[in-house]
């Protein structure tokens, strides 16, 4: 039996994008198995039982409309070729048959938790997906109130990680990407300038590399910059005059390019090391002249991981009219966790998956990945990157090197 999926990614509309995280500017300028798993035969976690029966539903919440729909197409793409690929293409554990639902929360909370109430009254057992870390955290807590696995896609909240026994992340943190900022120098007693809007989206930027820097012994300042300025220039002076041996930039938005424009052309870019987030393809021509000056934490590109999982993943999008982006591995690796906890416990002893789920490590687009039991934070490598030109004038981006997931690990939540 086949795996039975209902609008799926051929009814996700691609639309702009938005920032990714903390860092990355808008496009136009202006977030190896285990042990008992090992056993398993092919490539997943299906083991060929003829027994059967009644389905597995799992629901599948993300964003197919409004301005994040292009990320849940990402995660949606993911999910269809994690599941084809755990479960050697039968979309069944031990034959029975995992029928996903796929509910568009159009990044809104009110809508998502209709969504979960709904298929939770079903029956359901399992939900994952979103982009909107608003709406994870909405989703985690009615999967504690109401006793069902929930395993959040790509949003990046920090505080997703431990909130409860029930809630587990297919995708990176924010604290991931600020550790990843430290790999680029040397953080013991260096100065790191946060460059950054002032506002709630900045501060928690600064917070984060005061967190996780600081804590290993940087110096850490900032430049805070109204969100109505237009005009960088006398900021990119007050970065000159600071000196410091690192910028990490948190900017979202509209004046993104004047932004990087101002900074190239007061030669911050030539004299400091700057580094911000790389976000999805629709972002690699924003940064204009300063392009190839740019340092770039990462969490996935295609070209980025170079190993048989990867490569079977970004097959199966292409295969299916699909491309590979920032967040197809999320929605790859939700399905691969979701077929070992039905491969383990089932699809109804949540208790069981949850079990099954902690402690466990396995090969995954990326390389190796590991659910920390503690707090069920996803331990993953991360990238160092640089964009290079492309053909006719574009950007694309380049693996300057692999950041081990120990290396990036987030402390422990709680």
């Amino acid at each position: 039996m086949r795996a039975t999926t209902k609008s799926l990614a051929a009814t996700v509309g691609v639309v702009a994008l938005l920032a990714l995280g903390a860092c990355a500017p808008s496009a136009g300028g202006d977030d190896d198995t285990n042990d008992d798993a090992g056993s398993d035969a092919g490539t997943g976690e299906q083991t060929a039982d003829a027994g059967g029966g009644d389905p597995v539903n799992v629901a599948l919440i993300t964003s197919t409309t409004g301005p994040l729909a292009a990320y849940g197409e990402a995660f949606i793409g993911g999910f269809e070729a994690g599941l084809d690929y755990a479960t050697d293409g039968t979309g069944t554990v031990d034959g029975v048959e995992i029928v996903v639902e796929v509910l568009d929360d159009g990044g809104d909370t009110d809508r998502a938790i209709t969504a979960a109430r709904d298929v939770i009254g079903q029956g359901y057992s399992i939900m994952t997906g979103t982009a909107s870390s608003g709406v994870a955290l909405a989703l985690a807590e009615q999967a504690e109130q109401n006793q069902v696995l929930y395993v959040s896609g790509p949003a990046a909240a920090d505080a997703i990680t431990g909130i409860n026994d029930y809630t587990f992340r297919s995708g990176r943190q924010s604290l991931q990407d600020v550790a990843t900022a430290g790999s680029f120098i040397d953080v013991e007693g260096a100065e790191i300038l946060v460059l950054a809007q002032d506002n709630a989206f900045g501060q928690g930027n600064l917070a984060a590399v005061e967190g996780i820097l600081g804590a290993q012994g940087a110096e850490v300042g900032s430049v805070m910059i109204p969100e109505d300025v237009t005009e960088f220039t006398p900021f990119a002076a007050q970065v000159l005059d600071a000196e410091p041996d690192m910028v990490f930039v948190a900017w979202a938005g509209a004046t993104s390019g004047a932004m990087w424009q101002s900074l190239n052309q007061q030669g911050v870019l030539d004299d400091i090391t700057v580094v911000t987030g790389l976000g999805d393809a629709a972002t690699f021509g924003a940064y204009g002249e300063a392009s190839d000056k740019v340092d770039f934490l990462n969490h996935y590109f295609p070209g980025a991981p170079d190993n048989a999982v990867n490569t079977a993943m970004v097959e199966h999008v292409e295969a299916a009219g699909g491309t590979p982006d920032l967040f197809t591995p999320d929605g790859f690796t939700a399905a691969q966790m979701i077929v070992h906890a039905i491969s383990e416990a089932g699809g109804d002893d949540v208790d069981a998956m949850i079990g099954a789920l902690e402690g466990w490590s396995f090969e995954g687009p990326k390389g190796e990945y590991t659910i920390r039991a503690s707090d069920h934070a996803l331990i993953q490598p991360m990238f160092q990157a640089r964009l290079v030109p492309g053909d006719g004038g574009s950007w694309v981006p380049e693996l300057v090197a692999t950041v081990p997931g120990e290396d990036v690990a987030p402390p422990e939540a709680g």
